[in-house]
């Protein structure tokens, strides 16, 4: 499945459950691994459960594979493994103490960095 279909397919079933927070990171120039990750924020254990089971669901259904899945049993960070893209469905205690948009964002190379290859910051 195409990552931009997949990403929508993805978006769509976190909103059908009324995720929180919902953003999406291009991690395509930042690692082999995936091209996206997903986090979204869930207000209790029932919800981010049944935003799992949803977006394995909808997945499957538009004829995505679902890779594997961690932290179901707790419900307090939940894990979607799909390939091309990981989903993180987190509560918001959870997600401001390990706050991964940050951890990406301070890897990701910025734009001028892209420009100039010989540039400090793209060195890094």
């Amino acid at each position: 499945m195409d990552i931009h279909a997949l990403q929508q397919v993805v978006v769509d079933a976190l909103e059908d459950i009324k995720a929180k927070d919902i953003e999406v990171i291009d991690t395509s120039r930042l690692t082999a691994l995936f091209e996206r990750i997903v986090i979204a924020s869930a207000d209790s254990n029932r919800q981010t459960r049944a935003l799992s089971r949803n977006v394995q669901e909808k997945v499957k259904e538009a004829g995505g594979d679902v890779v594997s899945v961690e932290g179901e049993e707790t419900g307090e960070w939940v894990l979607v493994d799909l390939g091309d893209m990981v989903v993180h469905i987190m509560q918001p205690t959870i997600r401001s103490y390990y706050n991964l948009e940050e951890l990406w964002a301070q890897h990701a190379p910025t734009p001028a960095a892209r420009r100039r290859p010989g540039s400090a910051a793209a060195a890094d």
